[in-house]
């Protein structure tokens, strides 16, 4: 049956790496989730989806992604937003033809924003029945963050104002799916300009101790780093 109109909507894959208690196949630690809400109304109730909403005719795309944040889920401030792809499936929704143009957000770690009821963070290693094709953008928003990583300095927008390396590790680790050596990371970063020392140190653990030294990012902005570098899982 042909389309007789067709109507474009903005998603984001909202990414943040935060502790998450241990289930199936999980120890307790350091994951990256996605926020996603659930849907109240059918197609598929119950289903988690996530945040976006139609495309208004007098706003650009990353204005909608922001407003569509602000409004269905309350996050108001993300560190970096970009377009990631357009899914144009004519059968990806039942009804009327839906094109979504998808987005990549990302929320540092010392983050706490105030989520509605029907809101929550949910482990990517570990997504519960997503909406229609929106598990699929998930995949394609991880798999791109992890190429970044690898090329630019877009951790800035995982990561706190200051850090230890031990917690830009977990950081890393969380967001590649793999396990990073601190003492290597530190090594790239520090060669590629990434990285600022802020003099300082955070308190030692709790089993004491040499205090760690604290680092920033230089930029809060993104920029490539090394446009041939590709970070990869340990052999």
């Amino acid at each position: 049956m042909p389309h007789r109109n067709t109507l474009h909507e903005v998603l984001t894959a909202v990414f943040q790496v935060r502790t998450v208690p241990a289930g199936d196949n999980r120890e307790d630690g350091e994951e990256l989730c996605v926020l996603l809400w659930q849907r109240a109304l059918d197609p598929q109730r119950g289903a988690w989806a996530l945040p976006g909403g139609i495309l208004r005719d007098d706003e650009d795309l990353t204005t909608s992604a922001r407003r569509q944040l602000a409004e269905k889920v309350d996050v108001r401030e993300v560190a970096h937003l970009e377009q990631l792809s357009v899914f144009s499936d004519p059968q990806r929704v039942p009804g009327v033809r839906l094109i979504a143009s998808t987005f990549l957000g990302l929320v540092p770690l010392d983050a706490d924003p105030d989520l509605p009821a029907d809101t929550a963070w949910h482990p990517v290693s570990a997504l519960p029945p997503t909406a229609f094709d929106h598990g699929v953008v998930v995949e394609h928003a991880r798999t791109r963050l992890a190429a970044k990583l690898s090329y630019t300095n877009i951790a800035f927008a995982l990561a706190p104002d200051e850090f230890a390396m031990s917690t830009l590790r977990e950081i890393y680790c969380a967001a590649l799916g793999y396990q990073v050596d601190a003492t290597n990371l530190q090594r790239v970063l520090g060669r590629r300009g990434v990285l600022t020392a802020t003099g300082t140190t955070a308190p030692s653990g709790k089993s004491g101790g040499r205090p760690p030294a604290l680092y920033r990012f230089a930029e809060s902005r993104l920029r490539v780093t090394d446009e041939f570098a590709a970070l990869r899982p340990p052999t």
